[in-house]
């Protein structure tokens, strides 16, 4: 009995410390991340290309499921709404929905799906063939070069992303009820432009987003730098990213939700 105890007592202290040296490990990529930034906003170039593999090959996905998760709320909002004999309010629960929360979490969540995901597995690979080894042995910094571009490029792909999900998804509730079922337009539009607030919802979703962008794409470059030199260690590293990922947004938005929508 006391040596189950023991063993599960060690079990419990190895994990804690694996867990703090992590944190302090990934609190050090980031600060070598942030410090390396200035010389690669010097190469432009390398920005604008992480921005088009972040960005815009995310774009289908973003588009596709932002159009069908607006055709879904549209309909069930408007099913919902026509009890109370509000249907023409289908337009203000579709934005605010997606403005406030849909939209953020997500995009943020397709977001590392697609592109944290292959940031990973991208600089996991560069690891194992030890590419990043090769460019500090000819005195190039790979954070300069590689490292603080990918992640500028996640950071910045990450609040555009979001609102093209939002605008998808307000076209696609907008053609199902409008279009489809036939909600008055002009009622549709008032609804939505008279209650939807600049500062409390818009700014604050784009809020939402900034957050979610710097944290995806944070722990996608760190797990694909930390990621054991093998291909086991590159598949688990990316399992990790999604996993690590989507828990991160979901516990993010509960904060940023609760400090900005209820006051605590």
């Amino acid at each position: 009995m006391f040596g189950t105890l023991s063993g599960g007592l060690r079990l419990v202290g190895r994990r804690t410390i694996n867990a703090v040296w992590r944190m302090g490990a990934a609190t050090r990529f980031m600060g070598l991340v942030l410090l390396r930034s200035g010389l690669s906003f010097r190469r432009f170039h390398l920005m604008i290309d992480e921005l088009h593999f972040a960005g815009v090959l995310s774009l289908i996905i973003i588009i596709v499921s932002g159009l069908f998760v607006g055709l879904v709320l549209g309909l069930q909002g408007y099913e919902t709404l026509k009890r109370y004999g509000s249907a023409e309010a289908v337009g203000t629960l579709v934005a605010l929905a997606l403005v406030r929360e849909l939209g953020p979490v997500v995009a943020a969540l397709l977001f590392a799906s697609r592109a944290g995901s292959a940031m990973t597995a991208e600089l996991g690979i560069m690891k194992s063939t030890e590419q990043l080894s090769a460019m500090e042995m000819m005195a190039v910094d790979p954070f300069a070069r590689v490292i603080s571009p990918m992640f500028w490029g996640g950071f910045l792909s990450m609040p555009l992303l979001a609102a093209i999900f939002s605008v998808m998804g307000i076209f696609g509730g907008y053609l199902i009820t409008v279009v489809i079922i036939g909600v008055d337009a002009g009622a549709f539009w008032s609804q939505m432009q008279s209650n939807v607030d600049l500062r409390n919802d818009i700014v604050n979703g784009v809020i939402k987003t900034i957050v979610f962008g710097a944290a995806v794409t944070a722990i996608a470059l760190f797990e694909g730098y930390d990621a054991p030199p093998t291909a086991e260690g590159v598949s688990h590293a990316v399992t990790r990213t999604v996993v690590t990922s989507a828990l991160a947004v979901l516990a993010l938005d509960f904060v940023l939700t609760a400090f900005m929508f209820t006051g605590v």
